[in-house]
């Protein structure tokens, strides 16, 4: 909705002019009542009052001819002082207007982005949930192969002790027997086979 004003230059002075001229009217009717009650008895109009209300009237016009054009200025300085205020009222008005019908179409847009807001931070949350899935899964696949790594390890380790214990007990068992069935005709014998093997 727009302002208008519209102004008539010539309407506008031809009414001051009017207005003035009847405040002058009603100036010189009142000079002449307070002259009338003078406080005589006799009311008489002299050549003086005469004399005196043209004297006024001369006063009153000289002074009208002079206050007339800036008094006319600063009403038209004032009126135009006026006119700017509104523009500028009408170029924030339409300025508010835009930013209002801005504003409601972020309000509108809001629960849509709201909603995208959202949905995306699902989207982030499930791909994080199924990036830590994996790497946990990797990391119990790495757990257990160390485990069996490690189990097969300590077999191996108490296997080969085993083994030593096996072998220093069937050795210890062995020199036990040998030492109980060798006679001393054998160690001669033994002794002497081992002489021909090497000198031979």
């Amino acid at each position: 909705m727009k302002l208008k004003l519209t102004s008539d230059a010539s309407g506008l002075s031809g009414k001051r002019t009017l207005l003035i001229a009847g405040t002058l009217c009603l100036v010189l009717l009142s000079t002449g009542l307070c002259f009338a009650s003078g406080g005589n008895d006799e009311i008489t109009w002299k050549t003086t009052d005469w004399y005196k209300v043209m004297n006024f009237a001369v006063l009153a016009i000289g002074l009208f001819i002079l206050v007339r054009k800036p008094i006319a200025n600063a009403l038209d300085g004032r009126i135009e002082s006026i006119k700017e205020d509104l523009r500028a009222l009408e170029a924030e008005k339409v300025e508010a207007e835009k930013q209002l019908e801005e504003y409601n179409k972020r309000i509108a847009t809001l629960d849509k982005e709201v909603e995208n807001i959202v949905s995306e931070y699902r989207r982030q949350g499930e791909a994080a949930k199924s990036k830590i899935l994996v790497s946990a899964k990797e990391a119990a696949e790495k757990i257990e192969e160390q485990a069996k790594r490690n189990i097969e390890n300590e077999f191996e380790v108490a296997r080969q002790k085993l083994r030593m214990d096996i072998f220093a007990q069937a050795v210890t068992r062995a020199e036990a027997l040998v030492k109980g069935e060798i006679t001393s005709e054998d160690q001669d014998r033994l002794v002497e086979e081992y002489l021909n093997k090497v000198v031979s």
